[in-house]
């Protein structure tokens, strides 16, 4: 029996319709068909595909650990490239010679630099002239000095402190076991879906609400605006629905 046999029956003996296993994974219909028919063209890679597959398993309440394992042996990683690859045959190295030094363009160059400087300065004397410091305009220099050093700076106008979450969603994930990430808009609009594999982590940042669904929540660290927003015991996958300035409800 393929992989997508094994799922299908499993969603039956759930009692679940697709529609209601995309519901709950975040995983479009058309998708979780060419699964069950054993096609992962729409999965978009063996990664996302591994990933659906743990999903599905999960809301159908079947072992993911063996589909996967028979989905690496249908479809093996790529052979690694190898240094020798890489290298190819080894190429004679040019040797340029050495140019001599044109010493009559190098003087020329020297001449030309040397005449641009000297008009420059003609051109900046003719522009700014000096000024010649009598005592009647040192004495007004010192008075606007003092005057200026007197004068208090301007109070800094004062602004609210904001919360740092107060304009976005932060969300930080630490995965001690795998899990699969969806994200929606409140309306249920699909924005996108990740896979965590265990011992890595991810951080997501929106400017708007959005609706997180958590495939393995028993087996994951999760903090929402710098706090934990799953209760005690969450092993069931779960739905939280995580709104601006700090706002969480699941």
């Amino acid at each position: 029996m393929s992989i997508g046999e094994d799922l299908a029956q499993a969603r039956r003996r759930a009692g679940l319709s697709v529609t209601q296993v995309s519901q709950q994974t975040c995983i479009r219909e058309t998708i979780i068909r060419g699964i069950e028919q054993d096609d992962y063209r729409a999965c978009g890679g063996d990664f996302y595909a591994r990933g659906h597959i743990r999903a599905i398993a999960w809301a159908v309440g079947a072992d993911p650990g063996p589909l996967v394992a028979a989905y690496d042996a249908a479809h093996p990683a790529p052979r690694p490239v190898t240094a020798a690859d890489l290298l190819g045959p080894a190429r004679p190295v040019k040797i340029r010679e050495r140019h001599r030094l044109n010493w009559g363009a190098a003087l020329a160059l020297a001449l030309v630099a040397a005449l641009g400087v000297a008009g420059y300065q003609v051109l900046a004397t003719a522009r700014h002239p000096p000024v010649l410091h009598t005592a009647a305009g040192a004495g007004q220099h010192r008075a606007l000095h003092r005057h200026a050093r007197a004068a208090p700076p301007p109070a800094a106008a004062a602004t609210p402190s904001l919360s740092p979450y107060a304009h976005k969603v932060v969300i930080h994930l630490a995965a001690i076991e795998d899990c699969w990430v969806g994200f929606t808009t409140p309306a249920g609009g699909y924005l996108f879906q990740s896979y965590v594999v265990a011992g890595t982590s991810k951080r997501w940042a929106f400017r708007h609400p959005v609706d997180m669904r958590l495939g393995n929540p028993g087996g994951i660290r999760l903090t929402v605006d710098g706090t934990n927003p799953l209760p005690p015991g969450t092993a069931d996958p779960v739905t939280l629905s995580l709104g601006l300035d700090g706002k969480i409800s699941s």
